[in-house]
């Protein structure tokens, strides 16, 4: 007699730079400062692109400063989430570790396909350290940036592939925002 043996999934993992955002000097406090009318623009043509070739997330979870949380509800109001909720873990200088120990109790429910919208440096090291297992400093996102991650079923942490990496100038093309 054969048994078989489930087969792992891997989780596709989306990393979202926010969009541009308003110049820290104009607010006091870092976590007030909101998409520009450019930043908003140019994030609404970056999430329809990714509408048209058929990107959808299960879940975006995303920093709890503004300019990030108005990124994630761009992408939700385009169609490409069902839900947005907010992650400390995404603010700046956020902890890997808490988000691992979320990701678990998450994929045990069934997701496959995370968007996580955040700042750098933050997001290009957790991409490598996905990658890698360490920071090395190589990966950067701009602003509406992507970076898309297969994680395997297990321990992620340097042991993910690097699948997509793109700046919003080529999903937009040169006729974007200005």
């Amino acid at each position: 007699m054969t048994t078989s043996v489930p087969a792992s999934k891997s989780l596709k993992l989306y990393l979202i730079r926010h969009g541009i955002a308003a110049d820290k000097g104009n607010y006091p406090q870092d976590e007030d400062r909101p998409l520009t009318d450019k930043g908003e623009k140019k994030t609404r043509q970056v999430a329809q692109r990714l509408r048209e070739i058929d990107l959808t997330f299960d879940l975006i979870l995303a920093s709890p400063l503004l300019r990030a949380h108005q990124t994630a509800l761009i992408l939700q109001e385009t169609g490409l989430t069902p839900e947005v909720k907010p992650s400390t873990s995404l603010a700046p200088g956020g902890d890997i570790n808490n988000w691992l120990s979320w990701l678990t109790q998450w994929r045990s429910q069934g997701g496959t396909h995370l968007g996580l919208v955040g700042h750098e440096p933050d997001l290009g090291h957790w991409a490598e350290i996905l990658i890698w297992g360490e920071v090395r400093e190589r990966i950067v996102l701009k602003k509406a940036g992507i970076v898309g991650l297969n994680l395997p079923d297990g321990n992620p942490v340097g042991n993910s592939d690097l699948f997509w990496l793109t700046s919003p100038k080529f999903l937009i093309g040169e006729s974007g925002v200005k």
